[in-house]
């Protein structure tokens, strides 16, 4: 990596590698930082460059602020600034929006053209159809670690490149089959969790699938956490079949027939030194361990079971699922919680770092497990994901709820309104 630094090329990773307690400045000079005659690190020219670098892209974070303190989006653009620190020629950037809502895509999409025309060469890596449409002049499409071919931006479409990276024509992409839900399974009444969520409020109907949508920061995923008992909450309450009830921790959430796929699937998810088997059975071992006994015929074919389901392209069960591609780890996670038999599944960006395929594959399943009477809870930042999905969206933002909207008539710029919104009219 030195090297190809020190030639101009600088590389922006689709999993942060910050230093995360360290300051900002400390991590965009990290093992490069300016030294004074005596030896020691000159904090304050390090200080003062990373405020130059701060300020040319309009951030509002601070030198000395600490990386855990920041939003993941935050994170993400002290990444993009430690890359281009190096005067790069060439930048590579690997889903560098997975984590960002549509208003800081659009600043950085903003600031990639500003380093386009400045004869930067810029290697975009993403499997959104629209950004690359937004951004690319040129596309080149790589399946199964072959090359398929390149295109011409404005000369190509959607459906050839979808064809290209699937090896098929996809004829259906977002798969529904909508419903008319009326038993209500789950209300959530003004729940307050004393810091960032207010008087939040909503029902879930079985066999819906209920969107989330807001910006970076809105509290969708503290909701949720929230709701799972993974976090505490100091007002409001849950319903569940009508009865009151208050999850103490996410296993008590799993014995009332909830599940939830969390946000950052290697970080709190995934046991990535250990098999795609000890994945998806993990939270099942009560159907084929009892007491000292290890039934290896059951959790063999629970692994089989949901490998086939979610249609995971691994060797054998016994693959390491840190080698696996994001959208086959994706699969696994969301393979382990269905093994748990969830009435009401939770799934916080269940498509982030996918590739279309699978992303298409993960739609059908969505589709299967509502009409089977599942109901799912779906965060996405993707709004395309969220109109196409969704029975119902529900809009947060600044910790509050400002809108609950229909399926009929629902578009980007209704959701954008409620999402901008700062108290509820």
């Amino acid at each position: 990596m030195l090297d190809a630094q020190s030639h101009g090329i600088s590389v922006i990773h689709q999993e942060l590698v910050l230093v995360p307690h360290m300051t900002v400045a400390e991590n965009i000079y990290l093992g490069r930082e300016p030294m004074l005659k005596s030896r020691f690190i000159n904090f304050k020219e390090m200080y003062a460059e990373t405020k130059k670098l701060l300020d040319s892209f309009e951030l509002s974070i601070k030198p000395d602020d600490i990386i855990n303190n920041l939003t993941i989006a935050q994170q993400q653009m002290v990444e993009i600034i430690k890359a281009l620190s190096f005067n790069a020629k060439i930048l590579i950037m690997d889903e560098p929006t997975s984590s960002l809502s549509e208003k800081d895509v659009d600043f950085l999409f903003e600031n990639i053209r500003k380093l386009k025309k400045s004869g930067v060469g810029i290697i975009y890596i993403s499997h959104r159809m629209s950004e690359l449409k937004q951004i690319a002049d040129r596309i080149t499409v790589i399946r199964d670690g072959e090359y398929i071919g390149t295109r011409d931006t404005n000369k190509t479409t959607t459906d050839e490149l979808i064809a290209m990276m699937v090896g098929r024509q996809l004829t259906n992409y977002y798969t529904r089959t909508y419903g008319n839900p009326t038993e209500k399974i789950l209300e959530v009444k003004n729940l307050s969790d004393g810091k960032l969520l207010r008087d939040v409020s909503f029902d879930v109907y079985k066999g819906e699938i209920l969107g989330f949508a807001g910006l970076v920061g809105a509290g969708r995923s503290e909701v949720m956490r929230s709701l799972f008992g993974v976090d505490p909450y100091t007002e409001g309450e849950i319903l569940l079949n009508g009865e009151v009830v208050k999850f103490q921790n996410p296993d008590d959430a799993m014995k009332h027939g909830l599940a939830l796929v969390p946000e950052s699937r290697k970080r709190e998810a995934l046991f990535l030194s250990q098999s795609v088997k000890y994945n998806i059975t993990i939270k099942t071992l009560d159907q084929f361990i009892k007491g000292v006994r290890v039934n290896d015929q059951i959790e063999n074919e629970i692994a089989t079971e949901y490998i086939d389901k979610m249609q995971i392209k691994t060797p054998s069960q016994e693959q390491v699922v840190g080698n696996l591609s994001g959208g086959n780890q994706q699969k696994v996670v969301i393979g382990r919680w269905l093994a748990t038999k969830p009435t009401i599944l939770i799934l916080d960006e269940p498509t982030r770092g996918v590739d279309v395929g699978a992303k298409a594959e993960i739609y059908s399943i969505m589709n299967d497990l509502v009409k089977a009477g599942v109901s799912i809870i779906m965060i996405s930042s993707e709004l395309p994901e969220v109109i196409n999905m969704s029975d119902r969206v529900v809009v947060m933002s600044n910790g509050r709820i400002t809108g609950c909207l229909s399926r009929e008539g629902l578009t980007q710029e209704k959701i954008m309104h409620y999402a901008t919104q700062f108290v509820i009219t």
